[in-house]
């Protein structure tokens, strides 16, 4: 069992975890405010380094521009929406799911060994069951309850996670 710090970050995961899944609409919501916060910053980030650029690489700077006044309209949109936050997971969800299950099936029929096959077929699980989760994703309230499961589950490998400088001992 991991010490201090893993356990008091994996026992606040979980209980967050438990949050998230008692009030799923709530939980969605401030998720949605806090990815539209976050992708606002980005965009008023990527703005200054476009203005603060320019007489180095115009091109560069150019591009920042762009990519700042699309992540600012973007995080406008996010902040409170539970249906844009909602449609970006699953959107996410989908293109993942889609790029895991062609992964697995390229690696299925141009790997050698039987590692290569079994990768493959994993990779192909995988992507169906990233599709089938982003069909939930589109609703707030299963959005919520895969949040929530997440937080538990990364609560609980944190926990059980080994301390780094009880490994680096045990190494040497």
């Amino acid at each position: 069992m991991a010490e201090g710090k893993n356990v008091a970050l994996g026992i606040v995961a979980i209980i967050l975890g438990l949050i998230v899944i008692a009030f799923p609409l709530i939980s969605v919501y401030t998720f949605s405010i806090l990815a539209g916060l976050g992708v606002l910053a980005l965009g008023v980030w990527f703005l200054v380094q476009g203005f603060s650029g320019w007489k180095v690489s115009k091109g560069t700077s150019v591009l920042n521009i762009i990519l700042g006044i699309i992540a600012i309209i973007a995080g406008i949109g996010l902040v409170g929406s539970i249906t844009e936050l909602s449609f970006l997971a699953s959107f996410i969800l989908y293109l993942a799911g889609f790029f895991l299950f062609m992964s697995g099936v390229i690696t299925l029929f141009t790997g050698e060994g039987g590692s290569a096959k079994g990768v493959g077929i994993l990779g192909i699980l995988m992507g169906i069951i990233y599709i089938i989760l982003g069909l939930y994703a589109w609703n707030p309230f299963y959005l919520a309850i895969l949040i929530g499961i997440w937080l538990i589950i990364s609560g609980i490998f944190e926990i059980f996670k080994p301390a780094a400088k009880v490994e680096a001992e045990a190494s040497e």
